[in-house]
């Protein structure tokens, strides 16, 4: 048995850059961090006791003999991937899927790292990584960027740039005092709203072409606000006001990732005393994170008080194995 523990991402800035449509022909760059909510994957080989070969259990519970019967397409494609039989697999997540976290990258990062356990294997976080992109981009066929599966695997506060020859992740310098002081100034609600980001993303997708000066200038904003951060002098405050620029940015690229609920929110965060926010992720519900200084976090509190205030601690140490007994399994010959 294996339990594996991944961490959720929240991005900053640079969203759409890591789309491949982009970052092909002009390079993308993102910043982001993950924290301290995390999904959970569970896996065993099943006891031959059952009239079924395979458990899955997650929102919904399926019982399959083949892999083809498989409803879920993560699963699916991840089980025939890796050639898996005979699994008894659960996963439990901190925060609700659909709501802008990378949920379903971190699952795919942790359902590999558990499948290579299963297998007596240890690999590097560059190889989950880019199996998790293989699996979700290709396999499954979903719109999306390579930024979730990088954060997932890695963890920490980093910048990912992209090019057409790969990725590469750069942990930002930043003392822990100054990274303590970032922290204390986030605040994370839910909205309520959630959705599929793959839907978002297809039409952000779409508009790639007719969006790359945003998209630059997005880019751009990247190593503006990593600036911010790693130097001491200064003002971090100038941080929460390049994410409400970045979010007003963001807003243009799609009509899909803001709706008129989230905009009353937001302007309500803004005159309670937020100096910036966004909302994380695709688009079009989940979470909404805010920049607000200390002295001003009560009213904002106060003006939010109809949304659940996630409190949290970012993290550095991505995807990891928690819990390892090894099995005694023989391969049976019709899966040879």
């Amino acid at each position: 048995m294996i339990i594996t523990k991944t961490p959720f991402r929240m991005s900053f800035f640079g969203g759409g850059t890591d789309m491949k449509e982009f970052y092909e022909e002009h390079g993308g760059a993102v910043l982001s961090t993950t924290f301290d909510k995390y999904c959970y994957v569970t896996a065993r080989h099943l006891p031959r006791f059952f009239d079924y070969s395979n458990e899955f259990v997650y929102a919904n519970i399926e019982r399959v003999n083949e892999l083809d019967e498989i409803v879920h397409p993560l699963i699916r494609n991840l089980m025939k991937f890796k050639d898996m039989h005979e699994i008894r697999l659960s996963y439990e997540a901190d925060l609700p899927a659909r709501t802008g976290l990378g949920t379903s990258s971190s699952f795919a990062v942790g359902m590999l790292n558990a499948f290579y356990g299963i297998k007596g294997k240890m690999v590097d976080k560059r190889r989950l990584a880019d199996e998790a992109i293989y699996v979700e981009r290709v396999l499954c066929n979903e719109a999306g960027g390579i930024q979730d599966q990088i954060a997932a695997s890695f963890g920490g506060l980093n910048r990912i740039d992209m090019t057409k020859d790969g990725y590469n992740v750069i942990p930002l310098t930043i003392s822990n005092k100054r990274k303590k002081e970032f922290n204390d100034n986030l605040m994370l609600f839910f909205t309520g709203f959630s959705r599929f980001s793959a839907n978002v993303q297809q039409e952000t997708k779409k508009n790639i072409a007719d969006k790359t000066k945003q998209l630059l200038e997005m880019k751009s904003l990247v190593y503006e606000a990593e600036n911010i951060l790693v130097d001491q002098h200064s003002d971090l405050n100038e941080f929460g006001r390049l994410l409400d620029y970045t979010w007003k940015l963001k807003r243009g690229i799609s009509a899909g990732i803001s709706t008129g609920s989230i905009d009353d929110i937001y302007d309500n965060a803004i005159k309670a005393g937020a100096t910036g926010g966004k909302l994380l992720g695709a688009g079009g519900g989940g979470f909404l994170l805010f920049y607000v200084e200390k002295d001003k976090q009560p009213a904002v509190m106060k003006a939010l008080e109809n949304l659940l205030y996630v409190p949290f601690e970012f993290e550095t140490e991505g995807t990891k194995v928690i819990y390892f007994k090894a099995e005694d399994y023989e391969i049976p010959e019709r899966y040879l």
